[in-house]
């Protein structure tokens, strides 16, 4: 029989890396004496959540099943989550609720034409679609010519790029991207998130366990319970063919499936700077590289 995911492990560890994170300082409380670890007490987050220890206690351990949205709030508010943290939470709570049926296993969803059709049309713009688990399903020329070192990387051992696997595995991801480091951080959050949506995911349990088994660098951030839904920003790259580039990046929800999250993320370059440039002739090279018939684009549908 498959072994379900431990919902009451992650909550319980959500909740203490939440409340280890706070300062009795921070939340006007009082201080006197030693205290033996880091942030707020059990109590002093019921107090702040207007509940009993006792209960606070029991849902720290895990006993969240039936727990009221008023009281998640209040529980939320007290730990100071912001938006992607409590939509994490509810979530939790969402996966410890009995189900009514066995979790139905989801199921691929093919990319319709007319999303390769809008990835297409963005020339000058490095397109493409991914799922949850940061598989690249879809993606425009420029995008498979910018992001090379990854469709190239021997840790595609799937047919599909996977950013997680490759940031994570492979030895040559520090020297593509500048903010390694913030990248991997990024990378976890979004998986964890996409863990507490969706914990019955077969897939993504084992792309946590694989590299949570090869790489100490995942283990550490799993362990932190940090979460992010919400993301974008500025990524730097040093790209073997068109040398450093800024790009401002943004991730758009694509509801292709009530099952299955998707994202739209453009990269593009701030106009007018020596990035537009570069990033300019790296969209003539791969034009020119479709024009010829030589693979570009990843149209595999998911």
């Amino acid at each position: 029989m498959e072994r379900l995911p431990d919902h009451r492990a992650d909550i319980r560890d959500f909740l203490a890396t939440r409340r280890a994170k706070i300062t009795p300082e921070e939340v006007g409380l009082p201080t006197s004496g030693r205290r033996r670890v880091p942030g707020l007490r059990r109590e002093e987050v019921a107090v702040l959540a207007g509940v009993s220890t006792e209960w606070y206690t029991r849902l720290e351990k895990g006993h969240i099943a039936g727990v009221s949205e008023d009281v998640l709030d209040a529980v939320a508010r007290a730990l100071q989550l912001d938006e992607d943290e409590r939509i994490y939470l509810f979530d939790l709570a969402q996966a410890a609720q009995p189900p009514s049926r066995t979790p139905r296993r989801r199921k691929a969803v093919d990319i319709p034409p007319r999303v390769q059709w809008l990835l297409d049309s963005m020339t000058l713009s490095a397109a493409f679609v991914t799922n949850g688990r940061l598989d690249i399903v879809a993606t425009n020329a420029l995008a498979r010519a910018l992001f090379a070192p990854l469709f190239d990387s021997e840790t595609d051992r799937r047919g599909r790029p996977n950013f997680a696997r490759y940031w994570f595995l492979d030895r040559g991801a520090p020297d593509f991207v500048a903010d390694w480091e913030g990248a991997l951080d990024v990378t976890v959050a979004l998986l964890r998130a996409e863990a507490g949506r969706y914990p019955h995911d077969k897939a993504l349990r084992e792309l946590i366990g694989e590299l949570s088994t090869t790489s100490p660098e995942f283990r550490t951030r799993w362990a932190a319970h940090d979460v992010r839904i919400h993301h974008g920003g500025v990524k730097e790259f040093q790209h073997p063919d068109a040398g450093p580039l800024k790009l401002v990046y943004q991730p758009l929800v694509l509801p292709l499936s009530p099952r299955e999250v998707h994202s739209l993320t453009i990269y593009t370059a701030e106009p007018g700077t020596p990035d537009e440039d570069r990033l300019k002739l790296l969209a003539s090279w791969a034009a020119t590289r479709l024009q010829r018939g030589e693979p570009t684009g990843d149209r595999e549908q998911h």
